[in-house]
C-alpha cells in the first residue's frame, strides 16, 4: 500500500522531511493509516506511536578520535600530511610573543623584589626587545656575568 499523502502530512507535522516519516508495518493499522487524510487524523496516529519521526543520522566521529589519539602520539605528521609551511603551522612570531612576555614578567619581577635596580631593568628590557636572550636561563645568566644581579637571600 502507498502511504504518501499520509507521509506528506505527516512531514508537515512532525516538521520533517518525508524520508525520515516512519510509519508502522502492523497489519492492524493499515486501514486505520488510510483513512487518515486530515492533519487531525494525523496527530492522533503520531500520539499513538503509529507514524513516528527517525532520528537524524550523524556522522560517527569515532574514526577522527582514533586519528587524533595517533597524531597526539606523533604520527600521522609527516612531509605527505603538511599543507602549510613551517612557518604557517607554527608561527613564528607566536614563539616570539610567549619568549618576550615571559622574559618581559620575569624582569618585572626581579625589579619589584630588588634583584636589579630601574636602570638594569631598562638596560636589559630594551636587549630582550632586540632579541639578545633566548630564554629566562639566558637572560639570568647574562645577568649574573655583568655581576648586576643580586643574589636571593634563603
Amino acid at each position: 500500500m502507498r502511504f504518501d499523502h499520509q507521509r506528506r502530512l505527516a512531514a508537515e507535522v512532525l516538521g520533517c522531511g518525508v524520508n525520515r516519516v516512519r510509519i508502522t508495518t502492523d497489519p492492524a493499522e493499515q486501514e486505520n493509516i488510510l483513512d487518515a487524510i486530515t492533519r487531525e487524523l494525523v496527530r492522533a496516529l503520531i500520539a499513538r506511536n503509529v507514524i513516528t519521526r527517525r532520528p537524524v543520522q550523524g556522522v560517527s566521529r569515532g574514526r577522527a578520535r582514533a586519528r587524533a589519539a595517533q597524531r597526539a602520539k606523533g604520527r600521522r605528521r609527516g612531509h605527505g600530511k603538511r599543507k602549510g609551511s613551517s612557518n604557517a603551522r607554527a608561527p613564528g612570531k607566536a614563539a616570539w610573543v610567549t619568549t618576550i612576555r615571559s622574559l618581559r614578567a620575569h624582569l618585572r619581577d626581579l625589579k619589584l623584589h630588588g634583584r636589579i635596580d630601574v636602570r638594569t631593568y631598562r638596560r636589559y628590557y630594551r636587549q630582550a626587545k632586540g632579541g639578545m636572550f633566548k630564554s629566562k636561563a639566558h637572560l639570568d645568566q647574562q645577568l649574573r656575568n655583568a655581576g648586576v644581579m643580586k643574589e636571593v637571600a634563603k
